[in-house]
């Protein structure tokens, strides 16, 4: 028998963003727009008062998200999540570094800001030292960092060639690459969490042929995967794993010294 297919009866386009269940179209550019609005319903679900922040610098294959971020600039600011462009990608990825320091605000409004820093594979390499130091500083366990990396493996539309994910591994930045527009927000909500729980910076590579596709997104088998999840101390008890006593996460009071190099390698073991 065949597989019933859940269908719209009145489909909006708004429901590319919006819908919370069934199945939506998307291009792998609005699924980067679709992601940090799940996951600010995942975390008021659980009953984490979080925001959102998104900056970073256009370039092939991630030549539009900052069209797409514009015109759903009314719905992210709704759900407490800001858009900043940066003229720049240093100064971007500076900037998703500040986003983090929130954690150790006594002034805080909301219990962490969740961020992702979006750029071409070339900006990847710019970036880099705002990217070490902020990986190396850490993440807020409410908050976390995705760096989205648009690699034209092709050269169809860049400069040159570029694959990222070496490079993250250079700098000890753990990676996930999804395959598929379904996977650009499973893989999305998986890195955050990742980040959250390690305090590393998660690198999501997006290639030219995934983010410039689109497909149909089926929501419910997406979040219905994400709800398997184990919690952070249901990993620790079966892999054994204790982070250190002064943490994994960003620390307001940490000066540059080596400790930091070693709470790095915490960080990888986690």
């Amino acid at each position: 028998m065949m597989e019933e297919t859940r269908f719209r009866s009145a489909y909006k386009l708004s429901d590319n963003l919006l819908a919370s269940d069934g199945q939506v179209f998307l291009t792998g550019t609005q699924a980067l727009v679709r992601l940090p609005l799940m996951q600010r319903a995942l975390d008021a679900a659980r009953g984490l008062d979080t925001a959102g922040f998104i900056s970073g610098y256009r370039g092939s294959p991630l030549g539009m998200v900052d069209q797409a971020l514009w015109q759903a600039q009314k719905v992210l600011e709704q759900h407490r999540i800001r858009f900043l462009p940066a003229i720049n990608e240093e100064l971007g990825a500076t900037a998703v570094l500040g986003s983090q320091q929130v954690e150790c605000d006594p002034q805080r409004t909301v219990d962490g800001i969740f961020a992702y820093w979006y750029g071409k594979g070339p900006g990847v390499d710019r970036a880099a030292d705002a990217i070490k130091h902020g990986n190396a500083y850490g993440s807020s366990p409410t908050g976390g960092v995705l760096i989205v990396a648009g690699d034209d493996h092709g050269c169809v539309s860049s400069s040159m060639p570029h694959q990222s994910d070496i490079t993250f591994q250079s700098w000890s930045v753990p990676t996930v690459s999804p395959g598929s527009v379904a996977e650009y927000l499973e893989f999305g909500l998986y890195g955050w969490a990742l980040s959250r729980f390690s305090g590393a910076w998660v690198g999501l590579t997006a290639l030219s042929e995934v983010v410039e596709s689109g497909a149909t997104v089926d929501i419910d088998e997406t979040l219905a995967r994400v709800a398997t999840w184990k919690s952070a101390q249901q990993v620790m008890e079966q892999t054994g794993f204790q982070p250190p006593v002064d943490g994994l996460h960003y620390r307001s009071q940490d000066p540059p010294s080596a400790k930091i190099e070693v709470r790095l390698q915490h960080k990888l073991e986690a």
